[in-house]
């Protein structure tokens, strides 16, 4: 059935919606001066009119008004008989308002970043950037490739490269420098890791997840730098996952080559130790990046600003300050 709108105007629905507030309140309390108090309604006369121009629109009495005092209501059964429904009424448009300012209070943002990255740096952060942004949700997606900005639903994306990437406004955030880590234990045993050359008696681990970046940093790199024959660097196991190259080392599998971000939290929990140097540096770089129509985005900055504040502490959640 369509309801024109004179009809909608006919029948006053805020009245109405007021009225039935009215009947409501003054059937819980018995009064009208009680329920006049709760709707924070003065004189408790008003709540009168509106209960009586509702019976006048219905043509049903609500409330009997006792002969022992004025203040003293008894429901008819026509109002008891509606009254939960007219409570249940009103409890869903209260929840029905809580959802919509909710909703107005409330973004989603989603950011796609690499499962290493997600895995060993940002996930057991999150708990600070949800109590300093509560009205914000993040959608992660780890996506091996990278995403299409131009075609796909995400806001953020986090991205290890040189910063220059078409089409995007980056930020840089952090940089990583690489160096040995393992398992403690190999401090100890038949070959004990006290020196670069012990690295002989052990099995090297390759990340060779970026191995077409020539800037990103490997073992025959690091070989270079601690004066070791290059032709040593290749042996090995080789494993295109940043994370698993690291549980690998943290199994006590093998020796990995440690990037500042990816083993912070395992350095810190000592689950995994730095055995020995040197250190290499690294033109690439992490980067928050988004379209450059959403760079001035409230929630964008301020999940970028956390990123770079979160990286500027220079520590693991849980460690202490040095």
């Amino acid at each position: 059935m369509v309801v024109g709108i004179d009809y909608v105007f006919r029948m006053r629905a805020p009245d109405h919606l007021n009225a039935l507030r009215a009947v409501e309140a003054a059937a819980r309390h018995q009064s009208f001066a009680l329920a006049a108090q709760e709707l924070n309604v003065t004189p408790a006369a008003v709540v009168g009119q509106l209960v009586r121009r509702l019976e006048e629109t219905l043509g049903v009495e609500l409330f009997h008004r006792s002969q022992a005092g004025p203040a003293r209501l008894v429901v008819t059964k026509a109002a008891t008989s509606a009254l939960l429904d007219v409570q249940a009424g009103f409890a869903h448009l209260s929840a029905a308002m809580d959802r919509l300012r909710s909703a107005r209070k409330r973004q989603t943002l989603a950011v796609t970043m690499p499962m290493a990255f997600a895995d060993k740096w940002l996930l057991h952060r999150l708990g600070s950037f949800r109590r300093g942004h509560p009205g914000c949700e993040l959608r992660i997606d780890t996506s091996t490739a990278l995403v299409d900005f131009a075609t796909q639903p995400v806001d953020v994306g986090i991205r290890y490269g040189a910063g220059v990437w078409p089409g995007l406004v980056a930020v840089f955030f952090t940089r990583d420098a690489f160096f040995p880590v393992c398992n403690p234990a190999l401090l100890e045993g038949q070959h004990p890791l006290r020196s670069p050359a012990d690295l002989c008696h052990h099995q090297l681990i390759h990340d060779t997840s970026m191995a077409s970046t020539t800037e990103f940093r490997t073992w025959r790199d690091w070989y270079a730098q601690a004066g070791l024959p290059a032709a040593e660097s290749e042996r090995g196991l080789h494993i295109n996952d940043s994370a698993a190259a690291y549980r690998m080392a943290i199994a006590g599998i093998g020796i990995a080559l440690g990037r500042t971000t990816l083993v912070g939290q395992d350095l810190a929990e000592q689950r995994l130790i730095r055995p020995f140097g040197p250190t290499l540096e690294c033109p690439l770089a992490c980067y928050v990046v988004c379209r450059p129509q959403n760079a001035d985005d409230p929630m964008i900055i301020a999940f970028r600003d956390w990123l770079i504040s979160e990286a500027r502490q220079g520590r693991e959640p849980g460690q202490q300050n040095r």
